[in-house]
């Protein structure tokens, strides 16, 4: 995706096919094959998981393309078996393999890819070096943005962060779970993912987590880098801001729309 000329703040959900969200957050009778068309009308992104479980085909993207609004922005978590190998350093080959498969057939609408890293994956600086070195900047005439997902103590290590920083791709911060927390800004953009939403809160989260949460998202699109959350390295402000993508995942999964929606209204209100 492009960098926008002004920074966006994108706020979604994990996938849009889950059935307890039919006749929550779907209303009733809305066939199956029409949610991805609702639940773009209502958040404007979604981070697809399907894509981390196998190798799509060209013709799902562009149908997930095709039945979603302009301005809509879907993040695309990459494969596990790039991910969940020993080496990444030998991973040219599933990398080009995954890209093949129809991403830039996204266009416009194709967001960041999540690269999701298992607990066990330890941070070893000359291997993570050579598997960024191995990402596509570009591919079929779409910029691509990259965040990578770590889930090991080992990565809250200044070394980690400059690497990320050196090549231009974020961390994702995990909020809300047991999961280490690395919110240090290394990357032209933001990606979070919150997982905190609980079945005794209507909307997921309480008024004030909401409030908390919008807050930090237009703080990190200003170019700030919000307080209270756990970094590793020095931050480093840009004047020019920054787009933000914010993913209400796991937790109490039912309320995960409701959560996402009080967000953005939020955000919205306070434009």
């Amino acid at each position: 995706m492009t960098k926008s000329a002004k920074p966006r703040i994108h706020i979604g959900i994990g996938g849009w096919t889950y059935e307890p969200w039919r006749g929550t957050f779907y209303p009733d009778g809305l066939a199956q094959k029409r949610e991805l068309e609702y639940a773009s009308r209502k958040l404007n992104s979604i981070e697809i998981n399907g894509t981390y479980y196998g190798l799509q085909k060209p013709a799902s993207f562009i149908k997930w393309r095709d039945e979603t609004p302009d301005g809509f922005v879907f993040a695309l978590k990459g494969t596990r078996f790039i991910t969940n190998r020993r080496v990444l350093s030998e991973a040219g080959d599933s990398i080009k393999a995954f890209f093949d498969s129809g991403v830039a057939e996204l266009g416009a609408k194709l967001g960041p890819i999540n690269w999701q890293f298992p607990p066990f994956k330890k941070f070893d600086a000359d291997d993570f070096e050579a598997f960024l070195k191995l990402l596509p900047k570009r591919i079929g005439g779409v910029d691509i943005r990259h965040a990578v997902e770590v889930r090991q103590e080992s990565f809250r290590s200044p070394a980690f962060i400059a690497l990320a920083r050196k090549y231009g791709v974020a961390v994702i911060i995990a909020a809300d779970s047991d999961y280490p927390q690395i919110a240090d800004v290394t990357a032209p953009f933001v990606y979070v993912r919150i997982m905190g939403t609980s079945k005794d809160e209507k909307l997921g989260y309480s008024a004030a987590a909401l409030d908390l949460w919008a807050k930090r998202a237009k703080e990190w699109a200003q170019g700030g880098a919000p307080d209270g959350l756990k970094t590793v390295a020095e931050h480093h402000p840009e004047k020019a801001g920054r787009d933000v993508y914010l993913y209400v995942i796991s937790g109490f999964k039912e309320r995960n729309p409701a959560a996402a929606m009080a967000l953005a209204e939020r955000i919205k209100a306070g434009a």
